[in-house]
Parts: structure tokens; C-alpha cells; sequence
């Protein structure tokens, strides 16, 4: 089997049930990537940001989980200005099927696995 990939995944706090459920795709045995997040619940440290980055340097890409949340979350917009700066491939997945909030500059997508699979496949 290849090695697996590794995702990063940028999410607002408010949207933590969504990202464990997309994490929890990548618990299957055959799944073939990983799912990485730095959720903080504290303010952010002074060593936060480094740290962040340095995960997204090591992952294959970024997915953004998409909300009216996302507008307001400075952690997750940072994160993506961040696999931007690093030229990491982004994709976009809206977070639920009633909410289309867009991001400038954020191609998104629904979530569907073959969208989610599609994006991991091509990286």
C-alpha cells in the first residue's frame, strides 16, 4: 500500500462535531490518509502559530470545513492564509448541507466522499 497522506484540517471550534466525523473517515483501516488539526480551546500561545505551520508544511493539503462560523474564526483563518503562503493545496467542504458561507479565495465543495476522495487522490 502507498503511504498514507496527511490532510490538514482547518476548522472554526464551533464546528468541532464536523471535524471529528471527517476524521473519523479516515479511521478505517484501508483509509488511505490521515487527518491532522491543532483545535485549541485556550487562546492561542505564542508558540501556536509556529506549530501550525509547521503541520501544514508537513501535510499533503488542507481542507477547510466551510461555515457561517468560518466568517468569524480568526484561528481558521489563519490557517488558511497559512497553507496559502505555503502553496498547499485547499480545498474547501462545506460543513453542513443548509450552509453555503463562501471564503474568497477557497474553492468549496460539497462533502461528499467522492469530493473529499477526489482531492486526496490528487494530491
Amino acid at each position: 500500500m502507498a503511504d498514507k497522506k496527511t490532510v490538514f484540517i482547518a476548522f472554526a471550534i464551533e464546528d468541532e462535531r464536523q471535524r471529528d466525523l471527517l476524521k473519523g473517515q479516515s479511521l478505517h483501516p484501508r483509509s488511505p490518509y490521515e487527518f491532522i488539526d491543532m483545535s485549541v480551546k485556550e487562546p492561542y500561545d505564542t508558540g501556536w502559530k509556529e506549530k501550525v505551520r509547521t503541520r501544514i508544511r508537513r501535510s499533503h493539503g488542507v481542507i477547510a470545513l466551510v461555515s457561517k462560523n468560518s466568517l468569524t474564526s480568526s484561528g481558521q483563518k489563519w490557517e488558511i492564509q497559512c497553507a496559502k503562503e505555503e502553496a498547499k493545496p485547499l480545498l474547501g467542504v462545506w460543513s453542513y448541507a443548509s450552509d453555503r458561507t463562501n471564503l474568497a479565495g477557497v474553492r468549496t465543495v460539497p462533502w461528499t466522499d467522492a469530493n473529499i476522495a477526489g482531492f486526496i487522490d490528487s494530491l
